[in-house]
């Protein structure tokens, strides 16, 4: 990346500080554009979701896997819990997606309070292992909430063979006028379902798969306590990226993790942080990190800035902590601050190999945590920061009740924010479908074939508030 007409700012930058200039381009479509990440997570698209609690859960794992990126599950959940929820992503299909089940003689109520868990908003009725019904939202309307599925379902209007081609099974929806399809194996028993918009994405995006053909996952492990012991559990568990967190990555205790880490001999890429400077970068890169976190305090959910003064604008601590990886053949994961698809394009610009997604996720289907309703009947989804007393009381649960009310006075980050569904785009796929199709324009406009390509070419230059609000859409007339 070079700045434009090589004038390099006295100043750090944020995303919105920054454009990228159009060079000349022999791209002649986004289609032809590679966003696999060249780090060694296997991911085909550069997004990880961030490990928070609010957010990185297995629906969310399965589904961004699907589509070729990466869940880090965090810390906070017992490796016990990390296992299963592996050993689920491992065995999820890469075409069709996890339907929600549900018996014959389960209420309309209960079939209600489980179909917001998918974005596609519609639950499979199966006796003995078969389908026999499907259920929407729609057939729940104005219904008894007592009254037993069996007597709102329909039968499936679709049925798919569980090797059926994408494009096939688009156009038998096509042609039924229906939104979804079930998948059956060889016996007739349940495999997933499949919606429109699904079989169309499942020709646009690779899965994320490791060796065996399963669905990648990351997992994360802190630096205090038995890191060691924990990052062998995790392991064995079967992750495919190690990530070992904490707000501050330049410190003793991480160096020390890292150590034990690299102890184990792991045959998975290893990522630490957060840092924001090429001295932290190299220290971590130096202690056995393959992929370095970069961001301090850029996060919707992060009160670390105003709390302490302490931060960096993220542009530029990706760029310089890009660069000084780069030099040691190694990569950084630009984590947080991204509100835009121009953000995450500008982030790989800047030569992050991914870019981590906390918040604008926490907003979407796939997200832990019970749909709400506001009092306006909106749909959020309740999100917190990971330094939070909300995530404090969590992860301190087994402590003394004085321990985890000392440790609860100094908390940084927000413990409790509404994170609002976008009706146009409900779904976490929906928000990848943005922001990759924002990425893909970007590369053809600087005329890169691949991310490697992008941080080559890329030729950014710096504008005023006034020029970033002109770039701004208008939804009416001014």
């Amino acid at each position: 990346m070079q700045f434009l007409n090589d004038t390099v700012p006295a100043h750090d930058l944020t995303y919105d500080d920054v454009f990228m200039v159009p060079r000349h381009s022999e791209v002649a479509s986004r289609y032809d554009v590679d966003l696999a990440s060249t780090d060694g997570t296997g991911a085909t698209i550069p997004l990880v979701v961030a490990n928070m609690t609010a957010i990185a859960g297995k629906r969310m794992a399965e589904t961004i896997a699907r589509r070729g990126g990466l869940t880090v599950i965090p810390q906070d959940i017992p490796t016990s819990v990390v296992a299963e929820v592996v050993r689920f992503v491992k065995s999820r299909h890469l075409v069709f997606d996890t339907p929600i089940e549900l018996s014959p003689h389960q209420t309309v109520a209960e079939a209600l309070s489980l179909i917001p868990k998918r974005a596609h908003r519609a639950a499979v009725v199966v006796a003995e292992g078969r389908p026999i019904g499907v259920v929407s939202e729609a057939d729940c309307v104005e219904v008894d909430r007592f009254a037993q599925v069996q007597h709102v379902m329909r039968p499936p209007a679709v049925l798919l063979a569980d090797d059926a081609n994408p494009r096939e099974a688009f156009d038998a929806l096509d042609r039924a006028h229906e939104q979804l399809a079930v998948a059956v194996d060889g016996d007739g028993a349940l495999v997933g379902v499949l919606t429109r918009t699904g079989a169309l994405r499942a020709t646009l995006y690779a899965p994320a798969v490791d060796a065996n053909g399963g669905l990648r996952i990351a997992a994360a492990v802190g630096v205090n306590g038995e890191v060691g012991m924990r990052a062998k559990e995790l392991l064995d568990a079967g992750v495919d990226c190690l990530v070992v967190d904490t707000a501050h990555g330049d410190q003793a205790r991480m160096i020390e993790a890292l150590g034990a880490v690299r102890g184990l001999d792991p045959q998975v890429p290893v990522a630490a942080g957060n840092v924001v400077s090429a001295e932290g970068t190299r220290a971590l890169i130096e202690a056995g990190a393959d992929i370095v976190k970069v961001g301090v305090g850029p996060g919707a959910m992060c009160t670390t800035r105003m709390m302490t003064g302490v931060g960096r604008p993220q542009f530029s601590a990706v760029l310089e902590c890009a660069e000084a990886a780069a030099s040691l053949g190694k990569h950084v994961w630009a984590d947080g601050g991204v509100r835009h698809p121009r953000d995450v394009a500008l982030a790989l610009a800047a030569g992050a190999s991914a870019v981590m997604i906390g918040s604008w996720f926490a907003g979407t289907h796939e997200s832990p945590g019970d749909l709400m309703l506001d009092a306006d009947g909106r749909a959020y989804k309740v999100s917190f920061g990971m330094a939070s007393a909300r995530a404090v009381a969590n992860r301190t649960s087994a402590e003394s009740a004085y321990d985890r009310a000392r440790k609860g006075l100094y908390e940084e980050g927000i413990s409790s924010s509404r994170m609002y569904l976008d009706p146009a785009r409900p779904g976490v796929e929906d928000l990848i479908d943005q922001i990759c199709s924002g990425v893909r324009s970007a590369c053809t406009y600087a005329g890169a074939r691949s991310l490697d390509d992008l941080h080559e070419r890329a030729v950014v230059g710096v504008q005023s508030t006034a020029g970033f609000n002109e770039g701004r859409p208008l939804s009416q007339s001014w």
